[in-house]
């Protein structure tokens, strides 16, 4: 009950919506499902609200079975009392579990056990209950030569060892301290010695500062990653004027004056806070920073993901693969209109052989013999040439009504060299199979790329740097999402997307395609119970998200679920036509009142989600197909002049702005503060990885590789010149710049980036 009540604060929904929802999830429905499926029990939760609830529902269950834990084991060894454990029944977060549970976790021997077993805890105790005393003089008493406390000397070191040890365990006054640091503290770094190169990508945080609570995720990133190489070193510090802030609070919880303090009393807190509580606050507090930092990160590399999962399919169309070379010649593959391989060869058209015309004739051949009308080129190592070859061809071959597109070829060859592509292809070579790859992903982005491990498509931000459990399950999350979203071509779908269709994995993903090369086709949806382990429940989750075209029941070509096909038949016969006849002519529906179909078996979600369904039975919810058109003689970055406009599409959306492809070999960076007109706070608010737009170039590094674009409309150049200078006070807290050259823009994000 407390989980419900806490996920129902949390996520602003209630209590109702919550229980339902962790019904379903406990039950083993999957979240595509919920979302699509049971608007009624959750309210129309959607999938993001979903997923953040069973996402928080597992760390809130973490820490309930963290909490049953240590209140076990503190029973079981008699230090549980009534108080003790009304706080740990109120913590809220597993900071505050483990800081009221700091003093009788058990410890490694340490100065301070050894100490109290030589009987120094009255000595301790003592001189914290009045700490202007006479240290040495109270010390003298618990001289004894036998438990090795020599003099007055030994005596002190080992009562400041217990009080160090006292103080920093007591949970309010950490939890206090964590506060006070999080909100006041800079995060401060250096160069680590004989580390200081200019040319550095890390050159920014030489000396940098800034409020820890404040970084963005990509500059908090990058200097972990600077510290991780040894070139930085970082310290988390009070700013000027607050440098006490530590000690204050200190005094404050222990009710202790300053000006009553003895030295000794003075050095042990300072050493309270230097040594152990400022060290150790500082571990926890950059963890929780890096967290929070890849957090954003992988949200980013999702998004962006998602974008690509749901890019808009050429279609069903034959299509001939590029995958385009120098030396090595251009990989040529041919595929059918649903992706299957029919023939393969390679071509040497560029340097060092020239075949340029031999490689057309081959080409026309290829296009002439299998109807061939996509043709999808791989960005990579001479794709503009190749994209040349590519247009020459259908200039010549006018009656094919050839279209060239240059496609991303990202994780293209990490498919290639796959098991499953090995699988796939064995006969065919590991470059025929990136080319494969490239034309089937013009056809349909989606169910080529989910064949890839998402970490290898290179839409993400410090992908490398971040909790790659944490990412993975994140991007499974992505991939699965899009997939339902879609639908799935039950006769026609791999196993490798099928085992991304709600209520199935890769065992039964491999039986569907097992029963399909025995059987043949499915016919009708009922048919997957044939299948060898797919229950009744399997069948619930996965049959509204497959389809099959021309099958026996037309609604299996539709998102409607097969427990809502009788709420169809009533909706027929309401309009006066047969089921065929209503899917064939939608609108009929228009003369109809969804409300009067709600009934105890079908709510009001349900009936309007199938109204819009008819409506376009077997839609393809993306967008249409456009292709991107660069700019013909811009090829190199050496054809690039500022001011120069070009069209492009979005490969990457981080937090500091968007790389734009403009078919250079070599992505530029349209910063944030050139992605609009207007204060951009999250470029994902105007960019999205796939996205056609236009630029404009700003400035170009050739040395660098680097290329600076702006989205913004031109303006006159006298509007800059009257700008107002900003005339704020130099400050301590001195960020890496944002407004000036691109290679300042690139290293304040840390990295630069470039076609691999």
């Amino acid at each position: 009950m407390q989980i419900e009540q806490r996920l129902a604060s949390d996520l602003g929904i209630n209590p109702g919506q919550v229980r339902a929802t962790i019904a379903l999830l406990d039950e083993g429905a999957s979240v595509p499902f919920i979302a699509r499926y049971r608007k009624e029990a959750t309210g129309a939760l959607d999938d993001t609200q979903l997923r953040n609830l069973h996402q928080r529902l597992g760390q809130l269950r973490d820490l309930e079975s963290r909490r049953e834990t240590i209140l076990r084991q503190l029973e079981d060894n008699g230090q549980l009392s009534d108080g003790l454990k009304k706080e740990l029944l109120a913590a809220d977060n597993r900071a505050r579990l483990e800081d009221l549970y700091a003093p009788y976790r058990p410890k490694r021997r340490n100065k301070a056990q050894e100490a109290r077993e030589a009987g120094l805890g009255p000595l301790a105790e003592s001189l914290l209950q009045n700490p202007s005393q006479q240290a040495e003089q109270a010390a003298t008493a618990f001289i004894d030569a036998d438990k090795g406390i020599a003099d007055s000397d030994s005596a002190l070191e080992g009562a400041r060892h217990i009080l160090i040890e006292q103080l920093s365990e007591a949970a309010d006054l950490v939890e206090s301290l964590r506060k006070m640091l999080w909100q006041y503290g800079l995060l401060v770094s250096r160069a680590a010695r004989g580390k200081a190169d200019p040319d550095s990508k890390f050159r920014d945080y030489f000396e940098y500062s800034e409020p820890v609570a404040k970084i963005p995720s990509h500059r908090a990133l990058a200097l972990l990653r600077g510290e991780q190489e040894g070139v930085l070193k970082y310290k988390l510090e009070l700013p000027e004027g607050r440098e006490q802030l530590g000690i204050e609070q200190i005094l404050r919880h222990w009710q202790l004056r300053a000006a009553s303090l003895s030295d000794w009393m003075q050095r042990t807190l300072e050493q309270c806070w230097s040594k152990k509580l400022q060290p150790q606050l500082e571990t926890e507090l950059v963890k929780r920073l890096r967290e929070q930092s890849e957090d954003a990160a992988i949200e980013v590399f999702a998004r962006n993901l998602n974008d690509l999962l749901l890019a808009p399919p050429a279609g069903s169309r034959v299509t001939l693969g590029l995958d385009p070379g120098l030396r090595t010649g251009v990989k040529v593959a041919v595929v059918d209109a649903t992706g299957r391989f029919l023939e393969h060869t390679t071509i040497y058209p560029h340097v060092p052989k020239k075949q340029w015309d031999q490689s057309l004739a081959t080409l026309a051949k290829l296009c002439k013999k299998h109807s061939v009308e996509l043709i999808a080129i791989g960005n990579g190592t001479a794709s503009r040439e190749t994209e040349q070859l590519a247009r020459e061809l259908a200039k010549r071959e006018t009656s094919l009504n050839l279209q060239p597109v240059v496609v991303s070829e990202a994780g293209a060859s990490v498919y290639s060299a796959s098991e499953l592509a090995a699988k796939e292809f064995p006969d065919l070579d590991v470059s025929i199979r990136g080319s494969v790859s490239i034309a089937r992903r013009l056809q349909d982005p989606l169910a080529e790329l989910v064949k890839i491990d998402p970490r290898s498509i290179g839409v993400g931000q410090y992908q490398h740097d971040v909790n790659q459990q944490k990412l993975a399950e994140a991007l499974d999350a992505v991939v699965e999402t899009c997939v339902n979203h879609v639908g799935v071509d039950l006769n026609t779908a791999s196993s490798a997307l099928l085992r991304h269709v709600s209520g199935l994995n890769s065992a039964l993903a491999d039986n569907i395609v097992a029963w399909r090369d025995e059987t043949g086709v499915f016919s009708n949806r009922r048919q997957l119970l044939k299948v060898k382990r797919l229950g009744p429940k399997a069948f619930e989750l996965c049959a509204g998200f497959l389809r099959i075209r021309d099958g026996e029941e037309p609604l299996d070509n539709s998102a409607v679920h097969p427990e809502s096909y009788s709420l169809v038949a009533a909706i027929a016969r309401a309009a006066g036509l047969s089921q065929s006849g209503l899917l064939a002519k939608p609108d009929a529906l228009k003369s109809l009142d969804p409300s009067s179909f709600v009934s105890e078996g079908f709510g009001s979600y349900t009936v309007n989600d199938v109204f819009r369904e008819l409506e376009k039975p077997g839609r393809d919810p993306r967008p249409e197909f456009r292709s991107v058109e660069f700019q013909e003689g811009v090829e190199t970055l050496a054809d690039l002049t500022p001011g120069m406009k070009l069209e492009g599409v979005v490969t990457n959306v981080t937090n500091f702005g968007a790389f734009v492809d403009i078919g250079v070999h070599q992505d530029g960076l349209v910063h944030v503060s050139e992605l609009a007109d207007r204060f951009v706070s999250d470029p994902h608010d105007v960019v999205s990885s796939g996205q056609i737009v236009q630029v404009r170039v700003l400035e170009v590094d050739e040395r660098r590789k680097r290329i600076g674009l702006s989205m913004k409309s031109e303006r006159p150049a006298q509007v800059a010149s009257e700008r107002k200078p900003n005339k704020s006070a130099p400050s301590r807290e001195q960020k890496p710049a944002h407004e000036g050259s691109l290679g300042a823009k690139l290293r304040a994000a840390g990295l630069g980036r470039g076609k691999k």
